[in-house]
C-alpha cells in the first residue's frame, strides 16, 4: 500500500509518539498520549471517512463491515508505520481507531520487565497467558517473549492473530504467521490446523472462545507451547473466566486440565511515570508450582493471591511487590501505585515497612 488519506494525521500521531488516534466524523480527532487525550485541528468529513475504508479494506472486508458495523485490520503507511485498525459505526456514521504498533521488537530491560519472563518463556511445553485490560501491552511482552527465543533456539513458531502486529524475521527460529480474515477463518481453526504443522510453538493473539481454550489444552497437552492473552486483570480472574467458559458439571475436569497444562499467568498494567512521558509497567507472576497446581485442582482458587506473594523463590511477583519496587525506584508515585493496587490498603502498609507473614515468612513484621 502506498497511502492513504491520513498519511499526514498517522505521521504527527508518530512524531508525537501517541499511542492510539481516535477519529469521528465531523469531530476533532484526538490522539492519545500516556494515558491523557489530546485533540488535533483535524476534522474529517464523511466523505473522507469512506475513502480511507475503501482504501484499506478489501471489498469483502467493506461487505462484512456493512453487515455488522466493525471490522478489524492492520495497515501500513509507507514512511510512517504500522498500526492496529479498528473501523465501526456510532449514531450512523463511520469512526476509526487506530493503535501504532511499533515494529522493532523490545527486549524484557526496554519494556522494564522481569528477566524472569526469559526463564518463563524457554519452557518445553503448557500454556503461558499474558493478561490485562486493553491497552496494557500485552502484544508487546508475547513480542518480547517471541523475540527471546528466537535469538536464542532452533524453533518453529506459529503465530495466529487478529490482524499481525510484530512482523518477525526468522533468526535461530522459523516463524509462520496467520492472519484471520486473511490466511485462517478463524482462531479455533487455525489452532487446530496447526497441530498439523509440526509447530513447537503456537502463539494466539488472543484467546476468545471455548472452541479456542480447548484447541489450546489439547495442544499443551501433546507436548506444544502455547503463548496467548486474556483480556482479565490477574491470576485467579483469569482462571475464574477460563472456567466460566464451561458449565459447572465440566469445570472439575478443566481444572484438572489447568493444574496439568498451566505453566504461567502473567499479569500487567501500564501506570504513569512519575516524571517526564510515558508509563511503566506493573505485573504479577504467577508460575505452575506444585502448590499453586493443587490449590487449581482443589478449588481453593482465594489462596492463590499468598501462595504468589511467598512465591519469589519461584519467580512469582504479586502487583503490589511489583508496585512497592517501581516506586522506591522513583518511577511512579505512590498515589498512582496505589490507584493501580488490588489492595491498596496492604499497599500502604508496605510503604510504611509492615509486611504480611504471606509477604515475609513469619507473622507482620516491620
Amino acid at each position: 500500500m502506498a497511502t492513504t488519506v491520513f498519511h499526514d494525521l498517522l505521521a504527527l500521531m508518530v512524531e508525537s509518539d501517541a499511542s492510539d488516534v481516535h477519529i469521528k466524523t465531523g469531530v476533532p480527532t484526538v490522539f492519545r498520549l500516556g494515558n491523557g487525550l489530546t485533540d488535533t485541528s483535524f476534522v474529517p468529513d464523511a466523505d473522507t471517512m469512506e475513502m480511507f475504508i475503501n482504501q484499506v479494506a478489501t471489498q469483502e472486508q467493506i461487505q462484512e463491515y456493512k453487515k455488522h458495523g466493525d471490522l478489524d485490520l492492520s495497515l501500513y503507511e509507507d514512511g510512517v508505520g504500522r498500526f492496529r485498525v479498528n473501523i465501526h459505526r456510532q449514531r450512523g456514521t463511520d469512526s476509526v481507531n487506530m493503535r501504532w504498533v511499533k515494529n522493532t521488537v523490545r527486549s524484557f530491560e526496554e519494556l522494564g520487565l522481569p528477566d524472569t519472563l526469559g526463564k518463563i518463556a524457554e519452557a518445553e511445553r503448557g500454556i503461558i497467558f499474558v493478561t490485562g485490560t486493553t491497552g496494557s501491552g500485552k502484544s508487546t511482552t508475547l513480542a518480547a517473549m517471541l523475540e527471546y527465543i528466537n535469538a536464542r533456539y532452533r524453533k518453529h513458531i506459529i503465530t495466529i492473530e487478529d490482524p499481525i502486529e510484530y512482523e518477525f524475521t526468522d533468526n535461530q527460529s522459523l516463524f509462520e504467521q496467520r492472519e484471520v480474515g486473511l490466511d485462517t477463518s478463524s482462531f479455533s481453526s487455525a489452532l487446530v490446523h496447526a497441530l498439523r504443522q509440526d509447530p513447537d510453538i503456537i502463539m494466539v493473539g488472543e484467546m476468545r472462545d471455548r472452541t479456542s481454550f480447548d484447541a489450546a489444552l489439547t495442544a499443551a497437552d501433546t507436548g506444544h507451547m502455547v503463548l496467548t492473552t486474556v483480556h482479565a486483570t490477574n491470576a485467579y480472574l483469569t482462571i475464574n473466566r477460563l472456567l466460566d467458559l464451561y458449565s459447572k458439571e465440566e469445570q472439575d475436569s478443566i481444572r484438572e486440565s489447568l493444574a496439568n497444562n498451566l505453566h504461567c499467568i502473567i499479569s500487567q498494567r501500564l501506570i504513569t511515570k512519575a516524571f517526564g512521558n510515558g508509563r511503566v509497567p506493573a505485573w504479577e507472576i504467577m508460575v505452575n508450582t506444585p502448590v499453586i497446581s493443587n490449590m487449581i485442582r482443589e478449588n481453593r482458587l482465594s489462596n492463590l493471591p499468598a501462595a504468589i506473594a511467598g512465591g519469589g523463590e519461584d519467580g512469582m511477583a504479586t502487583f503490589n511487590q511489583s508496585l512497592l519496587a517501581l516506586v522506591n525506584e522513583g518511577l511512579i508515585s505512590e498515589e498512582d501505585a496505589l490507584e493501580a493496587s488490588d489492595n491498596p490498603e496492604a499497599l500502604k502498609m508496605n510503604f510504611n515497612g509492615i509486611f504480611l507473614s504471606s509477604e515475609k515468612g513469619g507473622g507482620i513484621t516491620g
